[in-house]
């Protein structure tokens, strides 16, 4: 009996037509496979292994050739899933935000889902609505970055910088007492005893523990904060023109001191630009600490020493965790702390005792 031709090499049917959609049946005709089989093998499915090799290399070759795709929505209904979850960002330009997206886009990707992005600016009626509209959308689950969830939701939640307990909702946050920690010590080190604080809007989801871990190590190393040494951010932009008002304010108040701990990263390259134009170098004039190390921080002149957050890590972790609670696992934590890191550049120094700033 002659050797029958491999399909993948047979003239191509008259079913495969130029644009013309390829349905797995045509297909497992062509291939002389069951429909079963060829989708076992697409979606490599866990009996696929039952299924010898050679099988499985006829079928991806076919499926290559004739640019065959499975159909998402009849994969959704099979499985009774959407495949797609809902990000939550206050918006897309924020630093902040797009390294934690990068983390969780890479683990989705991988994981075969689709995600829906909706950006509230920070609008509470945005927040309240935006999960509705993403749930008609079918979205099995939210990852929530630096929003402020007010209530639980019906499906599954993993919030990023989330400090509300709310049921239903893992949060991931920083360990900001040992931030403070880094970024204090650091300074206290050096020499500097004279700090300015930067406190980050009330909207920042991580404002509030951020600043009263600051004052519980400041009082532990008995260092004084001045009303005047301390600043408010209020607007919410995503530029350096963030931190360089404040600066401003700061030296109007003409109170000597040698160093300032920025809310972020984004403002205490601002705050830099504000030192420069009132004549003060950084950091032999003034010595800056940042906070989050985002992309840019290593490249600045002069590069800032920062608390690094790991928000690509802290993305991989809220998406792993929310496919996780999705796929129906019920041991899930309601709270995941993450361990920050100092990362010193050039952006501090001890302190210059010549310098008038310090002049009392």
């Amino acid at each position: 009996m002659p050797k029958r031709k491999s399909p993948v090499t047979e003239t191509k049917p008259t079913e495969f037509l130029p644009g013309k959609p390829i349905s797995l049946k045509i297909l497992g005709d062509y291939l002389d496979l069951s429909p079963a089989t060829i989708s076992l093998v697409l979606n490599n499915a866990p009996g696929v292994r039952s299924i010898p090799q050679e099988t499985r290399d006829r079928v991806l070759a076919a499926a290559k050739k004739f640019d065959y795709r499975p159909s998402f929505y009849a994969r959704s209904l099979r499985k009774k899933q959407t495949f797609s979850v809902g990000v939550l960002v206050p918006e897309l330009s924020d630093g902040y935000s797009v390294l934690v997206m990068d983390g969780i886009e890479e683990v989705l990707l991988e994981e075969g889902y689709f995600y829906l992005t909706a950006s509230h600016r920070r609008k509470a009626d945005l927040i309240e609505e935006y999960p509705r509209l993403l749930m008609d959308r079918s979205v099995e689950g939210f990852i929530a970055i630096d929003t402020a969830l007010q209530h639980s939701l019906p499906l599954p939640v993993v919030a990023v910088a989330g400090h509300r307990k709310i049921e239903g909702v893992t949060s991931i946050t920083l360990d900001h007492k040992r931030a403070a920690e880094l970024a204090l010590h650091h300074l206290y080190q050096l020499g500097h005893r004279q700090i300015a604080f930067m406190r980050g809007q009330t909207f920042s989801s991580d404002s509030e523990d951020r600043w009263k871990s600051l004052m519980s190590v400041a009082r532990k190393l008995e260092l004084e904060v001045h009303p005047e040494l301390t600043v408010q951010l209020e607007v919410n932009v995503s530029s350096p023109e963030l931190g360089y008002p404040v600066v401003q304010q700061l030296l109007a108040h003409n109170r000597p001191f040698t160093a300032l701990v920025s809310f972020n990263d984004v403002a205490a390259i601002g705050a830099i630009r504000a030192f420069r134009d009132h004549g003060l170098r950084v950091p032999e004039d003034i010595s800056i600490v940042g906070f989050d190390d985002i992309q840019g921080a290593a490249y600045h002149n002069p590069s800032l020493t920062t608390i690094r957050q790991p928000l690509h890590s802290m993305g991989t972790h809220a998406a792993r965790l929310l496919l996780q609670r999705i796929r129906g696992s019920k041991d899930f934590p309601e709270h995941v702390a993450i361990v920050p890191e100092l990362i010193i550049r050039e952006s501090t120094c001890p302190p210059n005792p010549k310098h008038p700033v310090r002049k009392h």
